[in-house]
C-alpha cells in the first residue's frame, strides 16, 4: 500500500508518520506542502518555513523516508485565501482551514499525487470508519485537540483515501511517543493560527489585503459614538478583545457594512444579543443527512464546547438550527457542525440575518 504522508514539521505529523512507517505493508512517502502565504508575506511576520522544513527532513532522515517538498501556492490562493477575503468583505466570518483540508490537503494534493500513492496520511485528531456502506467521520478521544471540525466537509471519495495515524490519540499520549521514539522535534511547540498563515498574525494578513478605513464604533442601545475602528473586516460578532473601549467588556453584536460601522453592547446588556436559533445554508453531510429526530450537538467553531440542538427544514437547501442554550458568537458565514455522539455529521454555513 502506498501512501502519502503529509508532514508539516510538527510533532503530531512526525508522530504519524512513525506509526505508518512500522507497517509492514505501507511503503510512505513523506510531502511537505509548501505554500504561497510563506513567500508572499514574509514582509509582514515571521515565516518559519524554513525551521519547519528542516525539521522535516530531520524527522524523514532518521526514519530513512522520502521526502518531496510540492508548492501549492496558487491553488491555495484561488481556493482557500480568495474565499477568506470575500467573506471578509461581505462582513461574514470566514473559516478558512475548512477549506484548506476540503480544496487543497484532500484535493489539490491528491490531484498531484494519485498516481503515486492510493492513500493520504496526515497528523489530524480524528477517526474514520466503515460502517453501514458509508465512511464515517468520528471524533478523536481527545476533546480539546478533536479537529473533525475542520474536516467536517470531506466528502466520502475523501475519506475514503484518508489516514489519521494519531486519530485514537490523546496529545499528551503523541507527546509521549514522540520522546520515546526520540523524534528530533519532539520538544518543538504546537503551531497556531489558521491554516495558511504560519506564524503571520491575523491582522497582519487582513491588513495587507483589505487595508484600513476609520469607522465608528456605536453603543446599540444608545447610538453613542464609543470610539474608532480600522475596518470591520478586522471584527466578528461575539469579539469582546481588540476594542479599545473603556468601561468594559463590550462585545461587538452587529456590522453596519455600508457605513462601516461596528455596533457593540457591554457585557451587562449582552444576554440580549445571544442567540439561539439561526438558519443555514451550503448543507453538506458526510453520510446520510441529519434529522429531526436525531440527538444531535452542534459546534460552531473549533474547540471542545458543544452544544445540544435540534433541526427542521426551512427550504429546498436550508436548515433552521434550534440551540438548548444560547450562544453570543453566531455570525454569518461561520460553519455550524454536527454531532451524533461520537459521529460527525457534517453541516451548513450560517446564513446572513443569523445575528439580528
Amino acid at each position: 500500500m502506498r501512501i502519502a504522508a503529509l508532514l508539516s514539521g510538527g510533532v503530531d505529523s512526525s508522530v504519524a508518520l512513525c506509526r505508518l512507517r512500522a507497517e509492514a505493508e505501507a511503503t510512505v512517502t513523506a510531502y511537505y506542502l509548501k505554500i504561497w502565504l510563506e513567500d508572499e508575506l514574509s514582509h509582514i511576520g515571521a515565516c518559519p518555513w524554513e525551521d519547519d522544513l528542516a525539521h522535516a527532513r530531520a524527522v524523514c532522515g532518521q526514519l530513512d523516508v522520502p521526502l518531496r517538498v510540492v508548492s501549492l501556492q496558487e491553488q491555495y490562493y484561488d481556493r482557500v485565501v480568495s474565499y477568506a477575503l470575500a467573506e471578509l468583505r461581505a462582513g461574514r466570518t470566514p473559516s478558512p482551514d475548512i477549506f484548506c483540508n476540503l480544496r487543497v490537503k484532500f484535493g489539490a494534493f491528491w490531484d498531484r499525487v494519485q498516481h503515486d500513492a492510493a492513500l493520504i496520511a496526515t497528523g489530524h485528531y480524528a477517526r474514520i470508519r466503515y460502517q453501514g456502506g458509508y465512511y464515517r467521520l468520528l471524533t478523536a478521544p481527545d476533546p480539546v485537540k478533536d479537529q473533525t471540525y475542520f474536516l467536517s466537509h470531506l466528502t466520502q471519495q475523501q475519506l475514503a483515501r484518508a489516514r489519521f495515524p494519531i486519530g485514537d490519540l490523546t496529545k499528551r499520549q503523541v507527546r509521549a511517543l514522540a520522546r520515546q521514539w526520540n523524534l528530533p522535534n519532539r520538544a518543538r511547540k504546537d503551531s497556531q493560527g489558521i491554516c495558511f498563515l504560519g506564524s503571520i498574525r491575523y491582522p497582519e494578513f487582513v491588513r495587507h489585503y483589505l487595508g484600513e478605513r476609520r469607522g465608528e464604533i456605536v453603543e446599540r442601545e444608545t447610538g453613542r459614538v464609543l470610539g474608532e475602528h480600522r475596518g470591520y473586516w478586522f471584527y466578528t460578532i461575539g469579539q469582546r478583545q481588540g476594542l479599545g473601549l473603556g468601561n468594559g467588556p463590550w462585545y461587538v453584536v452587529a456590522k453596519g457594512i455600508e457605513r462601516n460601522r461596528i455596533v457593540v453592547t457591554h457585557a451587562d446588556n449582552a444576554v440580549q444579543s445571544m442567540r439561539d436559533r439561526f438558519d443555514i445554508t451550503d448543507l453538506t453531510w458526510i453520510a446520510e443527512p441529519a434529522d429531526a429526530a436525531q440527538p444531535l450537538s452542534v459546534k460552531l467553531r473549533h474547540g471542545p464546547q458543544r452544544v445540544a440542538a435540534r433541526i427542521c427544514r426551512a427550504g429546498t437547501d436550508r436548515l433552521t438550527v434550534k440551540l438548548a442554550e444560547p450562544d453570543r458568537g453566531v455570525a454569518a458565514g461561520q460553519f455550524a457542525v454536527f454531532y451524533d455522539g461520537d459521529y460527525c455529521l457534517g453541516g451548513g454555513r450560517i446564513a446572513e440575518g443569523a445575528h439580528g
